[in-house]
């Protein structure tokens, strides 16, 4: 481990007349935890803690926005009102007392949102041209618009100075700026657009003017594309030069981006996820930077901190992006400063941060329950000031896993058993799909920081009731998971595999047509059959009574996934629901589909049929421990939520608390196991 002084991660960096207490940096990003628009005390906590952690700045209001025909199109901060400078003062105040910087990325988001949202304003661009992801067709902005789009951008900025910000972050990827930049999206004839001198002239009177209305002192950047990589799109030598003439105009630092956001598959290109190379634009930003007389800030996949501090050393930026790495694990500077790398929550780029906003309304870490809910879950669990329990966790997928990590942070003297002698459950199938191999970091993560806290591990021990009150328990945690649910079926329930047939292997080097059925809608089934694609002799048509394909896969993993389906001619079917399976006279498998909409059957006839229908629990050990414990299973719903200590007493001559956790409970996915485990344990 290197010490701090040699650490380039650790090293201070002057940027103007602001000195950050080192090189580590949350980029701008928005997690959608501001309430009316406004950033308050959820939103506050959330950098709070990124701050108390370790990090040298803090970047808030990922697309913070500016004017009220920029509408908010996932939870942006609404800086065109002055209601929003006290907010930001508490916000920076604690920040700043916590020894970080913070600024704020300010923005017209452009076209970059919906039409139907907000006070249903146009939406505005430099062309009238359609943004494939949030579905708007703008107006082309005219003279008055940019006038007093003009004038918003630097009331902005001088409320982002009053509420005490370091500085601020132009956004210009994707958005209204760069929309005149790009020859791909500015198709004027006016004095705004054709060659580079005109496309670049409505951003660099918004630099002026910003710069005007705060003053020299302030801090102010771009974040900007510096290749869109698209054909008819900016290139590199056009946007070097737009660069240094900002630079001219006022801008202090650069954050760079590869490539361009408005269609699904360039946005997980230009944020790369999982299965992706970790850091894959660091040599490109190294030439920038050699370029630029400015520094540069750089976040794309630097997941790691072996990743991070090879950025720097080499001198391919001066600022390191870790954004989502710090979601995962917001203590990761105080933990390199301690010499506990190894105890580093780990990004696995599963990209559930950004989806969940578009799925279930905010940001949410796939294996941190805690990010976002800092006003009630701590990240750091304390230890317990009452009396030592014996606690018996049944289970080491990520439920159980996270129980037992919980438990033993907390003092408490925990066995956990797992059956198989792999841990993981569910997600190791999952991480058997190549591709999305690092999913596996989600439990040896969570294995390491149990051997960390002396759990005792029992793997390949399959435990039954007398083996868990052989360990006169005071709590047990039941975390068995759940099994494939076939049961759907009206016939044909034995002759059809699943998708853990697939994933396991089971369902060996399969040939002919396979029928992939999903009444899912997540990851199970797409994995299954990008897993198929790699087999010879197969034909997949995948089957969904789902009207969208994978409805509860987001925007930045679907690519990977269609990429496979179309490389591999995957046919598509949808609205068909599978009724059932019988085998036809030659052996083969006749399915049975049935469309809600023409109540019509129509037959596949198929070699393999491949099911997804989530899980059912296995609860016999839940089952049979139930009449000895003292809650009969009952969870307190009212304690859970407050953070409390169950306390449900049904059976006074019970022995042990008695609880389920994750799919035990119902089908569900890792980010529900893990903080259904977390908040459950964390009182205890």
């Amino acid at each position: 481990m290197p010490s701090a002084i040699l650490d380039p991660l650790l090293q201070p960096f002057r940027l103007k007349h602001l000195t950050l207490r080192n090189r580590v940096v949350s980029t701008s990003h928005e997690p959608a935890f501001g309430e009316e628009g406004m950033p308050k005390d959820r939103y506050r906590a959330y950098h709070l803690e990124k701050a108390r952690g370790g990090v040298g700045l803090t970047m808030i209001g990922g697309s913070a926005v500016v004017s009220p025909d920029s509408p908010p199109a996932f939870g942006n901060l609404l800086l065109y009102r002055d209601e929003i400078v006290p907010w930001l003062r508490r916000l920076t105040d604690d920040v700043h007392e916590a020894g970080a910087a913070v600024m704020c990325q300010v923005t017209h988001l452009g076209r970059r949102t919906g039409n139907f949202t907000g006070d249903w304003l146009p939406v505005v661009s430099a062309s009238p041209l359609r943004e494939p992801a949030h579905r708007a067709f703008p107006k082309a902005a005219e003279p008055w618009d940019l006038d007093r789009i003009v004038d918003d951008y630097a009331s902005a900025a001088v409320r982002c100075r009053e509420g005490g910000l370091d500085g601020i972050e132009l956004e210009a990827y994707g958005h209204l700026l760069d929309s005149f930049l790009s020859p791909a999206t500015n198709h004027r004839d006016d004095e705004w657009g054709g060659g580079l001198e005109n496309r670049m002239a409505f951003p660099r009177r918004v630099i002026r003017a910003v710069r005007e209305a705060i003053g020299p002192d302030f801090v102010v950047g771009i974040r900007m594309s510096l290749d869109e990589a698209q054909p008819g799109g900016l290139t590199f030598d056009e946007a070097l030069t737009a660069a240094r003439q900002y630079a001219s105009d006022g801008i202090d630092f650069i954050s760079t981006i590869h490539g361009s956001i408005e269609r699904d598959a360039s946005l997980a290109k230009a944020i790369p996820s999982i299965g992706t190379p970790l850091g894959p634009y660091l040599e490109f930003t190294g030439e920038i930077k050699r370029r630029l007389p400015i520094p540069v800030m750089h976040a794309a996949r630097i997941a790691d901190v072996a990743t991070a501090r090879h950025a720097l050393r080499e001198g391919l930026l001066d600022l390191v992006g870790m954004t989502r790495a710090q979601i995962a694990d917001p203590h990761l500077v105080a933990k390199v400063q301690a010499g506990q790398e190894d105890r580093i929550r780990p990004c696995v780029g599963a990209s559930y941060c950004l989806d969940a906003i578009y799925d279930s309304g905010d940001t949410k870490c796939v294996h941190n329950p805690s990010a976002g809910r800092e006003l009630h879950l701590p990240h750091l669990v304390p230890r317990t000031t009452g009396h030592r329990r014996k606690a018996v966790v049944v289970g080491a997928g990520p439920a159980g896993l996270e129980a037992a990590r919980v438990l033993g942070e907390r003092g408490h003297d925990v066995v956990l058993f797992e059956a198989s002698d792999q841990p993981g459950g569910q997600i190791r199938l999952a991480a058997s799909n190549p591709r999305r191999g690092d999913l596996i970091q989600i439990v040896d993560w969570r294995l390491a920081e149990c051997k960390h806290l002396g759990v005792g591990l029992r793997l390949g021990t399959y435990a039954e009731a007398d083996d868990v009150l052989a360990e006169h328990p005071d709590l047990v945690i039941v975390a068995t998971g759940g099994m494939p649910n076939r049961g759907f079926l009206t016939a044909g329930e034995g002759l059809v595999a699943d998708t853990w047939d697939v994933m396991t292997g089971s369902l060996r080097r399969p040939r002919g047509e396979i029928l992939v059925y999903d009444d899912h809608g997540g990851y199970p089934a797409m994995d299954a059959v990008e897993v198929l694609t790699a087999s010879p002799d197969v034909r997949i048509e995948y089957v969904t009574p789902e009207r969208a394909l994978a409805p509860d896969v987001g925007s930045m993993n679907s690519p990977a996934y269609l990429r496979a389906f179309t490389a591999h001619e995957v046919t598509i079917t949808l609205a068909r629901r599978l009724r059932s399976v019988r085998r036809t006279g030659d052996g083969r498998l006749a399915a049975t589909l049935y469309s809600e909409y023409t109540e019509a059957e129509t037959e596949r006839i198929v070699d393999h049929v491949v099911v997804e229908h989530g899980t059912l629990p296995t609860d016999e050990l839940y089952v049979e421990l139930l009449p000895g414990s003292s809650n009969f299973g009952e969870v307190d719903h009212r304690a859970l939520l407050a953070n409390e200590q169950q306390s449900v007493v049904r059976n006074e001559a019970g022995r042990y608390q008695l609880f389920r956790v994750g799919d035990a409970v119902a089908s569900r996915n890792i980010h529900a196991a893990v903080h259904d485990a977390l908040r459950l344990c964390l009182p205890v």
